[in-house]
């Protein structure tokens, strides 16, 4: 850590950097900042910078509003967008209370104490996102799209090559590695899926994609939205989530003698995801946008099913090549670009380890085939569908105590609240389609 703090200052000096912007989350996700000088470097990395936690959604009450956000020297980079004489850098901070204890509203302080746990376990947790979005005109509430590209197509009809290679390359400068990157299945929509690491750096690396994302459509005169459903007759955009927890050195999830090469702790894993799915939809899936993509019809799951080489299914168990070992993992497919990461990658992994330490019993392969089932058979098999709605997944929130251990009392309360305000907001809309569908005849 000494040397780390050491490295920040010295790189702040001999750069020229004028700015450092201290980053931090609020219980939905938004990122938030404040910035420093290089004057004030020093005092913020060994004591942290005081700032008033009751403007932050989520954080406190009015009477205990002082916080400390301290910067993560580890997690310094220059900002590429933010070149030129008065350079800009950024660190995420943990929040403190003015005692030095994490704050327990902190997000970024909910998923340490989750990895913390299973380190106790003896297993650390690894990511790998596939980051869908969409690029248009504007942020108008009618989106015009640039592009009538579809899946996989390197041809005038994606236009936006250029905005792909730029991001990738503002990424790679801040330290994230972009493994694959192409146009996806609806019109203006594009796909970046970021290098596998821990749970903590993937939910900054996510963090600085939505922003990096956002900042060079900015520069390029376009706007890029992660909301997960904005055109009505296409695919929205989800955020596939590739899993897996190492022991040491070793893929916790592999086991050549297994069945598919699964070891016992990944089908505990498999069988954790399912049973607790319903459970931690809301955090994964927090808007009420977002059950418009989870819907029969598109690329999305509707079931609370595992298959193998199946796109329906909820958790989907990639292929590995040959000898690659440490490439096992599974994928959990319900997730959608704009849920908070710190909180998501936080169940998920509680629901996965309880599946673990719980020896659950993992259900059958179930592929499409479900999709041609009726109720009735589906009921019978013990297959649920995806919550429908927010106010269906907040319900099922509401009443887990695996949720509630995972984001702790203090999130989960501030989380439900928020979510409920916005159902009832929601519920008090008139849509365009309704007045479309019923005002000429009713």
């Amino acid at each position: 850590m000494e040397r780390q703090k050491e490295y920040v200052l010295s790189t702040v000096k001999e750069r020229g950097i004028r700015f450092i912007r201290l980053w931090f989350t609020d219980v939905q996700g938004f990122l938030k900042s404040f910035a420093i000088t290089p004057a004030e470097l020093e005092v913020a990395l060994d004591e942290g910078m005081s700032f008033d936690g009751s403007s932050i959604d989520g954080f406190a009450r009015t009477h205990e509003a002082d916080m400390l956000a301290k910067p993560d020297p580890a997690t310094f980079q220059i900002l590429p967008w933010r070149s030129g004489d008065a350079g800009v850098a950024r660190m995420f901070c943990d929040i403190v209370t003015p005692e030095g204890e994490p704050f327990s509203g902190d997000p970024r302080n909910v998923l340490r104490r989750n990895l913390e746990r299973a380190a106790e376990l003896g297993y650390s947790f690894y990511v790998a996102p596939e980051i869908e979005y969409f690029y248009f005109e504007d942020s108008s509430e009618t989106p015009k799209v640039l592009d009538r590209g579809g899946y996989f197509d390197l041809t005038p009809l994606d236009v936006a090559q250029e905005y792909r290679r730029s991001t990738i390359m503002a990424l790679e400068a801040l330290g994230i590695p972009v493994t694959f990157s192409h146009h996806e299945v609806s019109p203006s929509q594009h796909e970046l899926d970021l290098r596998h690491t821990d749970a903590l750096t993937m939910a900054d690396n996510i963090m600085t994609t939505r922003l990096t994302v956002k900042e060079v459509a900015m520069e390029h005169g376009i706007y890029a939205t992660f909301m997960p459903k904005p055109l009505e007759k296409y695919d929205g955009s989800g955020m596939h989530l590739h899993l897996s927890l190492f022991q040491g050195d070793e893929n916790a999830f592999h086991d050549e003698a297994g069945e598919y090469g699964l070891s016992k702790v990944a089908h505990g894993f498999i069988a954790g995801l399912l049973k607790h799915a319903s459970e931690i939809t809301a955090v994964t899936n927090q808007w009420v946008n977002s059950y418009k993509r989870l819907v029969s019809g598109f690329d999305a799951p509707t079931f609370e099913t595992w298959a193998r080489n199946d796109q329906s299914a909820l958790v989907r168990v990639p292929a590995t090549k040959k000898g690659k070992i440490d490439s096992t993992r599974i994928e959990f497919r319900s997730p959608d670009p704009a849920c908070n990461p710190y909180l998501a990658l936080s169940v998920i992994l509680a629901a996965g380890l309880a599946g673990v330490t719980g020896a659950y019993e993992l259900a059958p392969e179930a592929g499409s085939d479900v999709l041609k089932m009726s109720t009735e058979e589906r009921r019978e098999a013990g297959i649920r569908h995806i919550p429908h709605s927010l106010i269906d997944a907040i319900t099922l929130m509401e009443e887990s105590d695996l949720v509630r251990d995972a984001l702790g009392d203090h999130v989960f309360s501030w989380f439900l609240k928020n979510k409920r305000r916005e159902w009832a907001r929601y519920e008090q809309h008139v849509s365009a389609y309704e007045l479309r569908e019923f005002l000429p005849v009713l």
